[in-house]
């Protein structure tokens, strides 16, 4: 594989052409004549270019373009990125993991990481004809259903995976009794109070100051058997296919996986994916889609431990909107996001009572 370039801007084509000639999508006497990088997508700590490329030669099926994933130009998220390890996170999950996971994801053509500096690449297939969902904007309950179904083929790759443990770089979300997370919320979750102030609704405010000396209670409420999370299994990962021979569905970024219960994924993305009334209306039937999905691929979950498992981790997505909302360095778009996420999520536990599932 040709060596790093961890920087958008010094991307050649001969660099790509080696990239993809390595990879098995371009044939030998296939060459890039030319590159027109844009940025893409909305992510907050990696920074995702489209490079539209120009042929010369037989190019036979080489792609007429490709997507790279890069360090987030903002200091602010890249540091975030370099401290959280979620940088060696993603970069890892597709050099040993990607390759069992039944969910559709990218193809990726290309992986490196600079484990001194933390600087890293990553050359995916470009998914398209494809719509980005929003997290303001809310999904449909068909998109609710497809997610549900992609999420059960992911968990179900996974479950209860005998080598699953044992990577430096992927632990129990758990681990060390949730100290680690339960720090990072404590530490946070002030500066967050403070960053949205009066933009916050009482209900919110309130759940999240009352969350902050249970997080680690939360996370001991882990029990066998886990599998792999995605960990920020939300819309704006998630490109759903529109037009002839698109994917119906393509997860994304895969910077925050863990291991933990199966049902927080589940939880996460409804809790804030859908508007609160209409996740109200119709979260059981979703979630036994996703039940039902892990079924049929010879996994009882009883619909009672389903239903608990999931109740408990509403309080995912409410970590999230907290923590992530202060790491990562801010604008008009992403403090509408996770204003958004907040007020959901606060609102999916007070609805479940999840509350008395942590005493």
């Amino acid at each position: 594989m040709p060596d790093l370039i961890a920087d958008p801007d010094l991307i050649t084509p001969d660099w790509l052409t080696d990239v993809l000639r390595a990879s098995g999508a371009a044939p030998p006497g296939a060459s890039i004549a030319s590159i027109e990088p844009t940025r893409i997508g909305t992510g907050k700590l990696g920074d995702n270019i489209r490079f539209e490329l120009t042929w010369t030669g037989d190019a036979g099926g080489a792609p007429a373009s490709i997507v790279g994933k890069f360090p987030s130009t903002d200091e602010t998220s890249r540091q975030a990125g370099l401290i959280t390890g979620i940088y060696v996170r993603e970069v890892s999950f597709y050099k040993e993991l990607a390759g069992r996971v039944k969910m559709r994801i990218p193809h990726c053509h290309y992986v490196e990481l600079d484990l001194q500096t933390g600087e890293f690449a990553l050359i995916f297939e470009d998914i398209r004809p494809a719509v980005q969902g929003s997290q303001v904007a809310g999904c449909s309950v068909d998109q609710a259903a497809l997610a549900m179904e992609q999420l059960a083929l992911l968990h179900a790759s996974m479950w209860d995976a005998p080598d699953l443990g044992g990577r430096t770089w992927l632990t129990p979300r758990s681990d060390n009794g949730g100290e680690a997370l339960a720090g990072i919320y404590q530490t946070m979750v002030d500066a967050f109070l403070a960053q949205y102030d009066d933009r916050l609704p009482d209900s919110t405010r309130q759940a999240a100051e009352r969350f902050t000396p249970l997080v680690a209670t939360w996370l001991c409420t882990d029990r066998k058997p886990m599998t792999l999370l995605h960990g920020d299994y939300r819309l704006e990962n998630m490109l759903f296919g529109d037009g002839p021979g698109a994917p119906p569905l393509t997860t994304v970024d895969w910077q925050t996986v863990s291991i933990g219960p199966g049902p927080s994924d589940a939880a996460y993305f409804l809790g804030a994916g859908l508007k609160t009334e209409l996740r109200r209306e119709h979260e059981r039937e979703l979630l036994e889609i996703y039940r039902q999905g892990l079924l049929a691929l010879g996994i009882d979950l009883s619909a009672e431990d389903c239903w608990t498992s999931y109740r408990t981790n509403t309080f995912a997505g409410l970590h999230m909107a907290v923590v992530a909302s202060v790491l990562v360095g801010r604008d008009a778009h992403g403090d509408e996001m996770f204003l958004a996420m907040a007020e959901r999520h606060a609102a999916h536990v007070d609805d479940l009572d999840a509350w008395d599932l942590l005493h």
